[in-house]
Formats: C-alpha cells, structure tokens, sequence
C-alpha cells in the first residue's frame, strides 16, 4: 500500500511554511514589511489551508465513511469525530494559523511595519506551524510504524529534520555567528536542539537517525541561503544604512551534524535513561562548542565572506559601527566566572532536554493511530 495522499499533503504543508518563514525573514531584511500579501507570508499561510484541507479530509471520511475499516482502526476519537491523532494535531495547527494572520497584521499596524521576531502573534503563528510540523510527523510516524518501507522511512527523517529547522529558526537571534562566544549562543541552542534530535533519532528505527536528520535541517537550511540571493530586492522602508539589491539570507546552518554523531552513538547505548541523557546533553553541547568555536573564527575571516558561507550577509539596516558589519565577535563584559557559571547553565540545559527527549522518544516508538 502505497502513502496516501493526504499524507503528502501534511508533508507540503510543512515544507510550504519553512520556506515561507525563511523567505518572510529575508524579506523583512531585504525590504521591509511592505504589505501583509507578500509571496512569502503567502507561502506560510498555504501551510494551514494545506494542513486543514488534507487533515479535515481525512478526519471527516474516517467519522463518517463506514466504509473505511482501515483508517478507524488507526484512529483516536475526539469530540465525537475520529481521525489519526496526527490529523487532530495539524488540523489544530492550521487553524492556529489562520487566526493569527489577522492578528498580525493588526499588530504591525499599531506597533510598527517591521518588529522583532518574538512577538505575541509571531508566537502564535509559530505554535500553529509546530502543530502542523507535529501533525505531519504523527501521520508519517503512524504509517512507518504500522506498515515498513524505505519512502516512509525517508519522509520521517525529512518532516524530522524540518523540525529541527523551525526550531532553529525560532531561536535565529540568539545564533547569529557574532555570538559565538556568548553563552547565550549555546544555551539556547542546547534548550531548542537536543529534545527534538534526541526523540526523533530514537523513534527513527534507523541507523544514524540523528545524523541524517541534522543534515536534512543543514541541507535545507543552506538550500534556501543559496536560492534566495537569486533574485532582486530593494529596501522599502527607512533608513537604509546598507545597500541591497538581492535578497538577504541567512547565516551558514549550525554544524548539528557533528553533536548528531554524539547523539547516535549515545542512543545506541545500552545504558539506563538518566546516563544516556547525561551523556547525549553533555556531548551535544562538547560537540557543538568543538566545531561551531573554530568554524564561526573562520566565519569572521576574509574567507567567510565568500558567497557559499554569506558571513557578511547584512541587511539594509546594518549601520557601519555595528559588530556585524565589522564581523568581530560580540565581546562578553562580565567575569570569567560569570562566564563560566553561565555555560555551565547551558550544559544543564541540554541535559535536561535530552533527557526528556529520550522519553518522547519512547512514547514515539509506540505510534500507531
């Protein structure tokens, strides 16, 4: 039995937002939030009508179709209708979607047309686009768990790796490479990262999970730097401190393959929970210090200013006295202990999440509806 359709169509809903999201934040650092119906936010919002069309679909033919033996016994029922959870789960998500467009239209109007991207409607646009990620993955989950086969082996680690995308994506102003030497650099990867690596890799039922979901995040993430200079953009909106006539992208993707090697090799462990844990938060965070330390000093060379890497990829409203536009690391002002202390925190961090991801990963073994 082939996949069906609507999985495929979960499968472009989530495809459709991350290109949408990276497309929308090179937009506002290219030209500014000119309008609400730009192509990218487009894109995002095709995500929820896909994720609603395809999910609604399939949770009502399952409800009503009494015909349908197969789907109802992969189903769960929620308020009287039934479905696959992962069907709830976009459905849920795009619907989250839609509601926090006119919120954030409504938001840029009163507090300016280009803010930050942690704001209460962004926040609710990003939940729904995790739902719809979640639901997706659920959906393929289900499959690969109830009947084997290569192409579902490769969705899961796809739509996993889109995961790990969106969540490095939302922690994007804490990872800029000139940060490198903060704590805040690790600490807030080592809290997005781990859980999600660690509970996809462990549900993945493949060797080397986790190395291949970090190359699709990697893969994915550099594909869309190289497309998006392609093509023109001119700022809209003032002052424009930096000139720009392409689309700006983003920074080279975070090295997630090489604490993905850690990961793997932990989870191959016999070991009790707690020590896998200690030792896949420890090492993700050993691991991502070892690669991303050297590879960001090299970022801020003459070298790293090459097209492929985008190190110096600034925005029309980079000013000239900035660290960015120097490419100089941010400098840290408190004490050597302080900094210590804090990178401690971040370790912690990452132990906490990898630990907790080692148990979502065991409830994702177990999907079936």
């Amino acid at each position: 039995m082939g996949v069906p359709w609507y999985v495929w169509c979960a499968v472009a809903a989530t495809t459709s937002s991350m290109v949408g999201i990276h497309w929308d934040i090179s937009w506002h650092r290219s030209i500014g939030r000119d309008t609400f119906w730009t192509p990218a936010h487009v894109a995002i919002y095709l995500c929820g009508v896909l994720a609603g069309i395809s999910c609604g679909y399939l949770i009502l033919t399952t409800t009503f179709n009494s015909g349908a033996t197969a789907l109802r016994e992969a189903s769960v029922k929620v308020w009287g209708f039934r479905g696959p959870i992962g069907a709830f789960v976009a459905a849920w998500g795009g619907i989250a979607m839609l509601t926090s467009a006119p919120f954030d239209d409504w938001w840029h109007s009163a507090y300016g047309l280009d803010v930050k991207i942690i704001s209460p409607p962004h926040m609710v646009l990003a939940v729904g686009m995790f739902s719809v990620q979640l639901g997706a993955l659920l959906l393929v989950l289900g499959w690969k768990n109830r009947q084997q086969g290569r192409v579902l082996e490769w969705l899961y680690i796809y739509v996993s790796g889109l995961v790990v995308f969106n969540m490095g994506t939302l922690v994007i102003e804490y990872t800029f490479p000139l940060f490198a030497r903060l704590p805040m650099y690790y600490r807030a990867l080592g809290l997005a990262i781990p859980f999600f690596l660690v509970a996809l890799a462990k549900a993945a039922g493949v060797r080397w999970a986790a190395v291949k979901i970090a190359a699709v995040y990697m893969v994915f993430w550099q594909g869309m730097n190289l497309v998006l200079p392609l093509f023109p953009a001119e700022p809209k909106l003032g002052p424009v401190l930096f000139p720009v006539k392409n689309f700006v992208p983003s920074f080279f993707p975070i090295w997630l393959v090489a604490p993905a090697v850690v990961i793997d090799w932990v989870l191959e462990k016999r070991w009790v929970r707690w020590k896998q844990g200690l030792a896949a938060g420890v090492g993700f965070e050993a691991a991502l210090i070892a690669v991303q330390w050297p590879f960001t000093a090299f970022l801020m060379t003459a070298v790293g200013r090459h097209w492929f890497f985008y190190a110096n990829a600034m925005d029309y409203r980079t000013p000239t006295t900035s660290y960015f536009y120097r490419q100089v690391f941010y400098p840290w002002s408190k004490s050597t202990m302080v900094w210590s202390g804090e990178m401690a925190l971040a370790f912690v961090g990452a132990i906490i999440t990898a630990w907790l991801g080692l148990y979502c990963g065991a409830w994702l073994e177990k999907v079936k509806r």
